[in-house]
């Protein structure tokens, strides 16, 4: 069984997920495949993308595709961009209705399994979580303090906050990141997209395991 494979039959918190407020089973989103040149890596998938079964289809996911200028058809080309987040399941919900953190036991199990077998040209933050694990000591500031120093990783690494709409009034208090960091996000990604159409021939039908 491949590792992709895996991960899709993954039950390891069943009991876990039926004790939360939402009471759900499992559903891990994968959405990865070895090659592609860009790497999202997020937090775990909220209740609309457990619904949908593919990663960001909600409004964080219309804001994280304006930020980085991917369009729709790219950014669900798995040969082009891969989404690999701390959690591959729906937390679920706390008895107040907020998002449950990814649990540890998820990037524990497979994240490093699944790192080995991707070789990204540019890799994308999106949240403390994955700032963590992929930056390490790196992170330790928070993540405002994190993506203020972008540019320490720049043009290969690219630090975001979440794109929930909740984080409006932080785009608003940070007026830098929309100026100065978006803009070479886009031209990094702008920049690999076209290297690798010149380079490669169509992309795999998402069928494809």
């Amino acid at each position: 069984m491949t590792l992709i494979n895996q991960i899709r039959n993954c039950r390891l918190c069943a009991p876990r997920f039926a004790a939360t407020a939402t009471r759900h089973s499992p559903r891990p989103v994968v959405w990865f495949r070895p090659g592609a040149p860009i790497l999202i890596a997020g937090q775990a998938p909220g209740m609309r993308v457990h619904l949908a079964g593919r990663p960001f289809a909600d409004r964080s996911g219309d804001r994280l595709r304006d930020w980085t200028g991917i369009d729709e058809d790219i950014f669900y080309d798995r040969s082009r961009v891969a989404v690999v987040p701390m959690a591959f399941c729906f937390p679920g919900y706390d008895a107040k209705g907020a998002d449950l953190p990814p649990p540890p036991i998820c990037s524990a199990t497979w994240h490093e399994r699944v790192m080995e077998q991707l070789s990204p040209r540019l890799l994308i933050l999106v949240g403390g979580h994955a700032q963590r694990w992929h930056l390490g000591s790196a992170a330790k500031g928070g993540v405002t303090e994190t993506v203020r120093r972008w540019r320490d990783h720049a043009p290969v690494i690219f630090p975001l906050p979440h794109p929930s709409w909740r984080n409006t009034g932080w785009l608003k208090r940070n007026p830098w990141f929309e100026a100065e960091l978006l803009p070479e996000l886009r031209h990094a990604v702008d920049q690999i997209l076209r290297e690798t159409d010149d380079t490669s021939g169509p992309a795999l039908p998402d069928t494809l395991p």
